[in-house]
């Protein structure tokens, strides 16, 4: 994929090659989207409010790490939705069965190369990361999702936030720091990779 060449063309109005840029990214603002709000429902449609701001801002990019720029999108839609959640009933962070029950086995967390007790460990694990996420404050919960889960450097995390280097330094420090206290609660289920480079640098 020729990024730079299919950014020119989207900004001359080529609707196909914004699809083709949507396809491209469209799963990493969706895993984001998750990891800010914990609801499927409510990341889908921040993605898809990021996607329409982003077409109709295009012109405004400038260059620099397209990702990144789509990254601000998807957090301010995920923002926006977090703002109109506090003037409404709040609604339930875990993934829910249509009867309301909750869900044991996500199907976006199913992976068909596990046995059932490696799903199962794993969907544990993954309520425990979300259950730390979702106790940290926004602004933590959205530095650590996009520097440690989508892998974007400390400038295009400022990039994207839009706050200085080393308020993205700091907030990323204490993030870690809280989950890693929130975890020692989930310590049987942390990969032994991560168990051996944590008790290495205690």
């Amino acid at each position: 994929m020729d990024e730079l060449a299919l950014i020119a063309s989207a900004q001359r109005g080529d609707l196909d090659a914004f699809n083709t840029l949507v396809l491209a990214y469209q799963d990493t603002l969706f895993n984001t989207a998750l990891r800010i709000l914990g609801d499927e429902d409510q990341a889908a449609d921040a993605t898809q409010d990021a996607f329409l701001s982003a077409f109709r801002g295009i012109n405004s990019f400038r260059g620099g790490s397209f990702k990144a720029w789509l990254l601000r999108t998807v957090t301010n839609a995920c923002y926006d939705e977090l703002r109109r959640r506090k003037r409404r009933p709040t609604t339930p962070l875990e993934p829910n069965t249509g009867d309301g029950d909750e869900m044991d086995s996500p199907r976006w967390l199913a992976d068909p190369s596990l046995t059932p007790e490696q799903q199962n460990e794993a969907d544990e694990l993954e309520h425990a990361i979300q259950h730390c996420l979702e106790n940290l404050p926004v602004e933590f919960r959205t530095v650590v999702v996009m520097a440690d889960i989508q892998g974007l450097d400390y400038v295009e995390v400022a990039g994207a936030m839009r706050v200085p280097l080393g308020t993205i330094k700091s907030r990323l420090a204490r993030a870690r720091l809280r989950l890693r206290e929130c975890l020692q609660g989930f310590w049987e289920l942390l990969p032994a990779s991560f168990r051996l480079r944590e008790e290495t640098n205690a």
